[in-house]
């Protein structure tokens, strides 16, 4: 894996609100294959920064590489850069699926056609085709017997497994979890976290913002640790989290009893 160009390329990420600075030029590599978790308190970035790889949320300054494509945005007459409309996006955003907080199904729609949906939508699958897809996807995180379903019919856990699926029959080349077991009860986090530990194992490229530490201790193969904006530490996962060198990753740690 080491010797393999980045399959993301992150530059000198920035994310302004108004007068309020939330990103102050994040840079970090993701390798094809390799799954990175971004942990940190809350309000440090994380999600930001994950919305921003997308351009869900759009940066002032820096630049994303998915591959060799610049995303979100494009060359101008001027010799600079111009923002890209969704539209123009599309295609690139099929190749970074994203797992929200929530589950933002349809609640009219069975299961089988909440994953089938975009196959169809954006894709221009066959309905045929996109249904043995979405089943194909619902075995994968274990939720094949409920393809009839609803969305009601199903618990918090059921529903973002629902979620993923929906998610990897987008054939992305990246994906990204944003705090995917944060809206869930207790209960139902560990049947998440399976299913992501499961795509880890086959090699899938991910970047998981999580609060749970030892999960990404135990999955994920670097650890970034972001406060005020910034990357404090970085490295690989039992380093940051079981030995870390700065002191303000020390404390954060010790305050999650990680």
């Amino acid at each position: 894996m080491n010797d393999q160009p980045p399959l993301l390329r992150v530059s000198g990420l920035k994310k302004s609100y108004g007068p309020a600075e939330v990103l102050k030029g994040i840079s970090f590599d993701l390798k094809k294959g390799e799954t990175l978790s971004l942990i940190g308190p809350s309000g440090s970035g994380k999600s930001t920064c994950l919305r921003c790889l997308n351009f869900l949320e759009k940066p002032q300054a820096g630049e994303v590489l998915l591959g060799t494509e610049r995303i979100g945005q494009r060359p101008d007459r001027k010799g600079g850069w111009r923002l890209m409309s969704d539209t123009e996006m599309a295609p690139q955003r099929r190749e970074i699926g994203m797992v929200f907080q929530l589950f933002y199904l349809w609640p009219h729609l069975t299961v089988r056609d909440n994953v089938a949906l975009a196959s169809i939508k954006a894709a221009g699958m066959r309905r045929d085709e996109a249904h043995a897809l979405a089943e194909e996807m619902l075995e994968k995180v274990h939720l094949r017997h409920k393809a009839d379903a609803y969305p009601e019919q199903l618990s918090g856990g059921q529903q973002q497994r629902v979620a993923i699926a929906r998610t990897l029959a987008q054939k992305p080349q990246l994906i990204l979890f944003d705090e995917p077991t944060s809206a869930l009860d207790p209960e139902l986090v560990g049947e998440v976290l399976g299913v992501i530990r499961e795509l880890a194992e086959e090699g899938r490229s991910m970047i998981l913002v999580t609060h749970e530490i030892r999960f990404a201790r135990d999955v994920a193969d670097r650890v970034i640790f972001m406060e005020g904006g910034h990357i404090v530490e970085e490295g690989p996962a039992a380093q940051v989290i079981n030995q870390p060198r700065m002191e303000r990753t020390r404390s954060f740690l010790g305050q999650v009893g990680a």
